[in-house]
């Protein structure tokens, strides 16, 4: 398989993960061809900056991208300020993800979640003006700002900033606003796809070029016994669908991103989360189709072959989670089969 029929490759890393663990992964990841390294921070974990801050120190190639901050956790002058100051760190590798974050967490700090979509319109217009090195009047929605500037010169004033989102007014909000779309786990390649028309078609509505680029994360599995690799795929998602199918009873868009395409319906996944919860192992209560779903996994080869479905979805690169304690050989294995990109 050629490079060209398969997005750019990048890693995920999380708060659950040490500062030290994300620089021995980064590290690996840069040296086995990787093209980036993103940062999802979850709610009352461990905040990513310490270790993106650590990573672009220690790496000289791949690009550093925070997916997502969020501008409940940080008013959008914070995230001008600290992205600002990464870029600099990186030597402008830096890449930002602003995002509405999750309803419950932002609730259990003590904040009106009434308004998401709103928040990010208005975290956009902020940082992006701050970023420009204006002094910004913003009078929002959820947030504001009043004579606030950076006081210093960013790297990169025109810095590209991707939007995740997942329901149709979001999608049709990055369109308008946003210069690339970030897609999470647990969202179809059919869904990608549908959104990738729902983004384009709001982008030339509103005059403007459609979003440069899509980000999507997978989780990943990659060992050479193709067995072995399904299988502890499997243990991956098990987590994952009984916590995102949830998510759904809430916001009806994180139930279609699974269903679309997916090969799956309705009841099939509401029997697989029950047996979950019943205490059935993952490699029971879900079948292979939740990993050709939601999944990368397999030899090399499979998962090549399955980013190339993400790649004709429109994905420019695609984020894979290696988890577990054999994270380091998984990626030294699949970067094996990628060809080493010059620095």
């Amino acid at each position: 398989m050629s490079e060209d029929q398969i997005p750019r490759l990048g890693i995920r890393l999380h708060g659950g993960l040490s500062p030290a663990r994300c620089v021995a992964l980064a590290g690996g990841a840069e040296a086995a061809g990787f093209d980036s390294v993103w940062f999802a921070e979850n709610p009352f974990g461990r905040g990513v900056l310490p270790a993106a801050a650590v990573c672009a120190v220690a790496t000289t190639r791949i690009r550093i991208g925070i997916g997502v901050f969020n501008p409940f956790n940080r008013h959008p002058t914070l995230i001008a300020m600290e992205i600002g100051a990464l870029d600099e760190l990186a030597r402008g590798r830096a890449a930002l993800g602003i995002g509405a974050g999750i309803a419950t967490a932002v609730e259990r700090m003590g904040l009106d979640y009434g308004r998401p979509l709103g928040a990010v319109g208005d975290a956009f217009a902020i940082v992006r003006a701050m970023l420009r090195g204006e002094t910004v009047d913003h009078a929002g929605r959820v947030f504001s700002a009043r004579g606030a500037a950076l006081g210093f010169v960013p790297p990169r004033p025109e810095m590209p900033i991707l939007m995740a989102a997942r329901g149709d007014q979001s999608l049709r909000l990055c369109g308008r606003i946003a210069d690339g779309l970030m897609i999470s786990n647990m969202c179809t390649a059919g869904f990608t796809a549908r959104a990738r028309d729902i983004v384009a078609a709001a982008a030339e509505a509103a005059g403007r070029p459609a979003p440069g680029e899509i980000v999507q994360y997978v989780p990943c599995v990659a060992r050479a016994d193709r067995g072995e690799a399904i299988r502890a795929a499997k243990q991956v998602l098990g987590d994952m669908v009984t916590g995102f199918w949830s998510l759904g009873a809430r916001f009806a868009a994180a139930r279609e991103a699974m269903l679309l395409d997916s090969g799956l319906d309705a009841p099939e996944l509401e029997a697989a989360v029950a047996r979950l919860a019943a205490g059935a192992p993952a490699a029971e209560a879900l079948d292979d189709r939740f990993v050709a779903a939601f999944a990368v996994a397999g030899t090399a080869e499979d998962c090549l072959a399955r980013a190339a479905v993400y790649a004709d979805a429109g994905v420019d690169e695609l984020v894979l989670t290696f988890a577990g304690d054999r994270a380091a050989d998984d990626i030294a294995y699949l970067g094996s089969r990628l060809a080493v990109n010059s620095p």
